[in-house]
């Protein structure tokens, strides 16, 4: 009888955490959605998926994009470096700002 006691109050804990948490209202408000659609879909867990935004297969021109946004991060922290290195190199060559107002 404890054992069935633990149990009961592991779910009612759970059900409790989904609720506060808002997964309850968010899969209530999906599942009406579904029901209150008048075409049904073919597949319910792709409806589901869509509509819970879960992860859809990935469309290869996202992944290009992907791809494309890592190498221009790449390029946009080089050039920083770069302008980092260019900017001492040109401090030593040039007098200060207030060494060139007094010529």
């Amino acid at each position: 009888m404890a054992h069935y006691k633990a149990a009961d109050s592991k779910r009612e804990q759970f059900r409790r955490y989904l609720e506060k948490s808002g997964v309850l209202d968010t899969l209530t408000k999906v599942l009406v959605a579904l029901y209150e659609e008048p075409e049904k879909p073919t597949s319910a867990l792709d409806f589901l998926k869509h509509h819970l935004g879960a992860a859809t297969p990935e469309n290869p021109e996202i992944e290009l994009l992907r791809l494309e946004l890592a190498e221009m991060k790449e390029k946009y922290e080089a050039t920083v470096e770069e302008n980092k290195k260019l900017k001492a190199k040109l401090v030593r060559y040039e007098p200060p700002q207030e060494e060139k107002r007094a010529e």
